[in-house]
């Protein structure tokens, strides 16, 4: 990822909070979009139009011996469902909200947590005006919103008239993923809760993917806000949520964290691992950045020591990092261990924790790298799924 990608998904999860609370109406300062033109999307399947998750995918296995593979990633034009993605904050425009145009920032999250499951599906992804970088930091910072009107309901409209219409003129009766991550993810959460749960379409949710954010389930119970769409607890159990938000084991959600509870009393913040969603620990099929996302310790800044980083740009780590769903302290979250061993030659950790000031802010956990860290494991999940949609049609 780029420092501005890092950024941008740093601050994610407010911007998702500012966008799910907005209450006001859409005004006439903001037409709707027409989602028939190809332009309004990031990735369809379309021949005609333009597709920005396909894309180099490639991927350097480093071993714990420091030996290196490379593995190549290929699409599935032929995949058996769809899948439909809402990006989180990423926008630098100026305004309230995003324009319509694609920048790098938009393209940039895309390849790093949507274009792998092309490997499974078919992918859609919107545009969409989300409440920007830019107005978030203004609030942040304690100084007036940039000019023009109020953000209102736009971004769940977007979403909303894209998910209409790809129904309309795209599904053809397939079942669907939505994926999502912090803002996007909370803009699905109330897709999901006004107008699939419980109603004639949610025959076609093969499953919601919602990374980084804090989905309230009732205590002792595996639905809450949704009522009709439990956490899922087995890669062939379909029409469920895996949510989902990660710390490291080393540097637990703080009282102040972002995430980890739920907003209500008798309520707490659904975790589904996708390595292991009938619970306990597992490796992590990690997808990670490459040059990125490793810490910089004792002077090594390369996967392997001593040894220059590979070409692809991503790289796999297998065996380094595990996770499972706690409890702990009145928080519920995934805890992210990285099985470090100093004799190896390959890092011993990660990247991926919010930084400001030169100092880690814990409230965010590895919010950066949510996506990132299971995404070999969603994909995995997400063909299982489609399997077992398949078998109950």
């Amino acid at each position: 990822m780029t420092r501005m990608m890092l950024g941008a998904l740093g601050v994610s999860a407010m911007a998702l909070m500012l966008s799910a609370g907005a209450a006001s109406a859409q005004t006439a300062a903001y037409p709707k979009n027409d989602y028939a033109k190809p332009e309004t999307w990031l990735c369809r399947p379309d021949k005609t139009a333009k597709n920005y998750c396909n894309v180099d995918l490639s991927t350097t296995v480093v071993k714990a011996d420091g030996s290196e593979t490379t593995e190549p990633f290929k699409a599935d034009p032929k995949a058996p469902i769809d899948c439909f993605y809402v990006y989180p904050t990423v926008s630098n425009d100026p305004g309230v909200l995003s324009d319509m145009n694609e920048g790098p920032e938009e393209i940039n999250v895309v390849k790093a947590q949507f274009a792998r499951l092309g490997a499974k599906c078919r992918l859609y992804a919107p545009l969409y005006r989300q409440f920007t970088l830019t107005a978030l930091r203004a609030r942040q910072s304690g100084k007036p919103l940039p000019p023009g009107p109020a953000a209102g309901t736009t971004s769940y409209d977007d979403v909303s008239d894209a998910w209409n219409y790809y129904l309309a003129h795209d599904n053809h009766g397939r079942g669907v993923v939505l994926v999502g991550h912090s803002q996007g993810s909370g803009v699905l959460t109330q897709l999901i809760a006004k107008e699939i749960d419980g109603k004639p379409v949610e025959k076609k949710l093969v499953s919601a993917i919602l990374m980084g954010t804090r989905l309230p389930i009732d205590e002792g119970k595996e639905t809450g806000l949704f009522k009709d769409i439990p956490l899922c607890k087995s890669p062939t159990q379909t029409q469920c949520v895996i949510a989902y938000a990660s710390f490291r084991d080393t540097i637990p959600p703080p009282p102040n964290s972002l995430f980890g509870k739920a907003p209500k009393a008798g309520q707490i913040a659904g975790c589904a691992n996708p390595a292991a969603l009938g619970g306990g620990k597992a490796d992590l099929h990690s997808y990670l950045s490459n040059g990125t996302q490793i810490v910089n310790s004792g002077g090594q800044t390369s996967w392997v020591k001593d040894k220059p980083n590979p070409k692809t740009p991503f790289v796999s780590v297998p065996g380094l990092l595990s996770a499972e769903c706690v409890q702990k302290n009145g928080f519920s979250y995934l805890e992210v261990h990285v099985n470090a061993v100093p004799s190896d030659p390959r890092t011993d950790t990660i990247a991926g924790d919010v930084v400001q000031n030169g100092q880690v802010n814990a409230a965010w956990g590895l919010h950066l790298i949510d996506a990132n860290l299971e995404m070999g494991n969603i994909v995995d999940v997400v063909g299982a799924e489609a399997k077992a949609y398949a078998a109950k049609k």
